[in-house]
């Protein structure tokens, strides 16, 4: 989840051969099964070496369509630093060099420790693979004026289709991994792991709160009568986190994003141990001051100057760029 539509995929454990994602069809969501022995590499969209994550783009052998696989290394696991995970009989080390007292070696533990977290979305389209491929980013300080006039086309033109958001809520996938849900249609809301967590690592945890009320898009449609529903995911939310993770509200980082990855409301939930994508300054929106900001004055983030990031190959950044408030950093030869 979150982070764009990385949402409709369910993955299971790193030591399946299988991949299981849903695609959705007029009937509703469907399996389908596919093996990483089927794709074929195109092209490298971007490898992150701070983040030991690789995004590839290709296709599935006797299947029509582009698709993306996300390779992330994994945290490691507090239970398994010990003599049965990375100091096990068998664990192999292959030695780079020995100087006096230092070693530098490549650790080869079990393969059931050793898994990779994969994420695949088929079929991506062109959006998707602006999303996750390398390019330059910008700052933006965008006013009230500029957001009816750039941000709020671009956000009802080009949005990404919201049917997951609507199949989590209404039932009809990834309820075997809901924590919470508060089933009322004006201050409910469901709590899901992220799709970046894997859901059982705790020094990585991040969950999405994902709000029953349609109709509210991003941090912009905030005011006054929507802090009952902030408050409640902020206090249920830390409530149901501690209850099943034993992680305190007072070790959560608990926000917003401007711009949000998709345009129904949610907030994130995270352990102030991780660093995860998207806390920065420039994007994330402190629950707390979100809640402060409203109570002073109910319509401030109608009437407030809002930073947000873009990149060179988002529509958006097209927009802000023919009325002139950005420029690209290589201009094409003229």
């Amino acid at each position: 989840m979150s982070d764009a539509t990385l949402e409709n995929d369910v993955i299971e454990p790193p030591c399946s051969k299988k991949i299981k994602i849903e695609e959705q069809n007029e009937n509703g969501v469907s399996n389908v099964q596919l093996e990483l022995k089927d794709f074929v590499p195109v092209k490298v969209l971007n490898n992150n070496t701070n983040r030991k994550t690789v995004c590839i783009q290709g296709t599935f052998r006797d299947k029509s369509g582009v698709a993306l696989v996300l390779l992330e290394k994994n945290a490691f696991k507090g239970e398994e630093l010990d003599d049965k995970g990375y100091f096990a009989i068998d664990t192999k080390l292959r030695t780079f060099f020995q100087n006096d007292i230092y070693g530098n070696f490549e650790c080869y533990p079990r393969s059931e420790i050793n898994g990779v977290k994969t994420t695949i979305i088929y079929p991506a389209t062109e959006k998707h693979i602006a999303k996750f491929s390398q390019q330059e980013v910008h700052i933006i300080l965008e006013t009230p004026e500029l957001y009816r006039k750039l941000t709020l086309p671009y956000i009802e033109k080009e949005q990404f289709n919201l049917q997951w958001v609507y199949n989590i809520l209404e039932g009809r996938s990834e309820q075997d991994r809901i924590v919470y849900d508060n089933k009322c249609e004006r201050e409910g809301f469901v709590l899901v792991p992220d799709l970046k967590w894997d859901g059982i690592t705790k020094e990585t945890l991040y969950l999405l709160a994902i709000v029953r009320q349609r109709g509210i898009k991003s941090l912009r449609d905030l005011n006054e009568s929507h802090l009952p529903l902030l408050k409640r995911v902020r206090d249920e939310g830390k409530k149901a986190i501690y209850s099943k993770y034993k992680v305190c509200g007072s070790q959560l980082r608990v926000y917003l994003h401007y711009q949000p990855s998709f345009y129904h409301l949610h907030i994130h939930f995270t352990y102030l141990k991780h660093e995860a994508p998207g806390i920065h300054a420039e994007r994330s929106h402190l629950l707390d001051a979100v809640i402060d900001n409203l109570t002073m004055s109910g319509h401030h983030y109608q009437l407030a100057s809002l930073p947000f990031t873009v990149r060179e190959m988002d529509p958006l950044f097209s927009s802000y760029e023919s009325d002139g408030h950005v420029a690209r950093v290589n201009q094409p030869d003229k």
